[in-house]
């Protein structure tokens, strides 16, 4: 085991230890800090979000941070969500050999929300990413040098969250705007406060080390289930780092999709419950005040679980160590898509109607002869709103793509064909479907532009409202 705490080689994922270790990734600390912003617009309408508020504790980072930082170069929002292992206080019960040692941060992720509120992603960072570590400055004002190759969670334990973000825009070059950092003693609290969490295991699992025992198929579970199941490792999946992520992300969602749900945003007492339970281990940076979290809930209200998408920054083995994971070749390309979000359309012109992707329905046919093209296509088109349905392979092959409208939706098919880059003219299909606008695609197709700079749909990328049984 190497001894250098920074390098940490988590052994305690793979070997028995008498005690919890610190390979957990409680995904509790992220659901905390979505709750939060997800339910505090339905609070306003019940006064009572200010007892909730007053739990949350409040940390400058800006003299940390320092003014050299990326440009923003959009409305859109980016909070960092963090997760500490501290075995501090009430949480000593979870490592009480570890509670003198430095706190560490195995949750990274960036939550994107887009200009308008339209959408929301939550971009995770594994803890094994192999990266260059920027200069930063601690939280006494000591300055730690700059590491050519460093894992990412060590971030966290040189300068805490200040640490972490310029590590994060060092990287991306995306521009962080607030974090949210909780610990893990709140997590119980907000599965008991939601009800417990739908999850779906493929066979069953009986782990010793987690504790948790359950069987093949659905579950709704909270407390101590909830725990050992998002700590788990060796009882589901191959037991990668990654495999883990994927399984936490479909667990967030569900908690999204929960938290969203009628029988919590109308019923003040679940949702007081839930905000307490998400706040009284939450800090924030001072610019993430109580007006600022109400002004995002708003922007947030039109977002449905079916526009919270879960990522995991591209990435793959780390050449030098195959027990460590670096960026891809395509995650500058996926930073740039959002650095540059624009995803509310401009306004159309005087005199002219311009209807949004979310109110047109699209129904694609395949002509292009290249199996499962209407699928990609179809996928591509739900990304950026749509409301998308497959309707198979075309009749006959066809080199053009061609956008045809039923009655009523000829405005509709306009917003659709000014994304194909061959910019097809809509025509009227005698005995289209009302309401409806078919794409068949052609041999001609290349890609769809974006509808004002949206994030292309991401390689195994889960939604809110996806099926939990879901194969990802």
């Amino acid at each position: 085991m190497n001894s250098n705490p920074m390098y940490m080689e988590y052994v305690d994922d793979a070997d028995p230890q008498p005690a919890p270790r610190r390979g957990w990734r409680i995904l509790g600390w992220v659901c905390i800090g979505m709750s939060v912003l997800m339910v505090v617009g339905s609070l306003t309408a019940y006064g009572l979000y200010r007892q909730a508020f007053g739990n949350i504790s409040h940390q400058d980072v800006n003299a940390q941070l320092g003014p050299d930082r990326p440009k923003k170069l959009n409305k859109a929002l980016n909070i960092l969500l963090l997760g500490s292992d501290t075995r501090t206080g009430a949480n000593a019960k979870y490592g009480r050999r570890m509670k003198s040692d430095p706190p560490r941060s195995d949750t990274m992720i960036l939550l994107h929300l887009s200009p308008g509120g339209g959408q929301a992603m939550g971009i995770s960072f594994p803890r094994d990413l192999m990266i260059r570590m920027p200069s930063c400055k601690g939280e006494s004002g000591q300055v730690y040098p700059a590491e050519e190759r460093a894992q990412i969670n060590s971030a966290f334990t040189k300068g805490g969250a200040a640490c972490v973000i310029k590590t994060i825009e060092s990287i991306s070059n995306i521009r962080v705007d607030h974090f949210m950092q909780v610990d893990f003693n709140g997590f119980k609290s907000i599965t008991n406060a939601i009800g417990g969490v739908p999850v779906c295991l493929p066979k069953a699992v009986n782990d010793p080390q987690s504790k948790l025992r359950l069987s093949a198929g659905k579950h709704n579970i909270k407390g101590e289930t909830a725990l050992a199941y998002v700590r788990v490792r060796h009882g589901l999946g191959d037991g990668s780092d990654l495999d883990r992520i994927k399984r936490q992300q479909k667990f967030m969602g569900a908690l999204a999709n929960k938290a969203l749900s009628a029988g919590v945003v109308s019923n003040p007492k679940k949702l007081l419950a839930l905000m307490n339970a998400a706040t009284k281990s939450l800090t924030t940076d001072n610019e993430l005040t109580p007006q600022v979290m109400m002004d995002i809930a708003q922007e947030m209200q039109g977002v449905s679980s079916g526009k919270l998408r879960f990522v995991t920054v591209p990435s793959g083995p780390d050449p030098l160590d195959p027990n460590r994971v670096a960026l891809s070749a395509n995650a500058q390309s996926f930073f740039a898509a959002v650095r540059n979000d624009k995803t509310v359309p401009e306004k159309p012109k005087a005199g002219t109607q311009q209807i949004p992707p979310n109110q047109v329905r699209v129904r694609v046919f395949n002509g292009s002869g290249i199996d499962g093209q209407a699928s990609r296509v179809a996928d591509d088109l739900e990304s950026q709103g749509f409301q998308v349905t497959v309707g198979g392979n075309a009749p006959s092959l066809t080199t053009t793509t061609r956008v045809l409208y039923g009655s009523g939706a000829d405005q509709h098919s306009k917003t659709l064909a000014a994304l194909i880059p061959s910019r097809p003219q809509p025509t009227a299909r005698s005995g289209g479907t009302p309401g409806i606008v078919d794409l068949v695609i052609g041999r001609d197709w290349t890609n769809l532009k974006s509808a004002g700079g949206g994030i292309p749909k991401q390689q195994g990328e889960i939604r809110a409202n996806d099926d939990i049984c879901k194969e990802t």
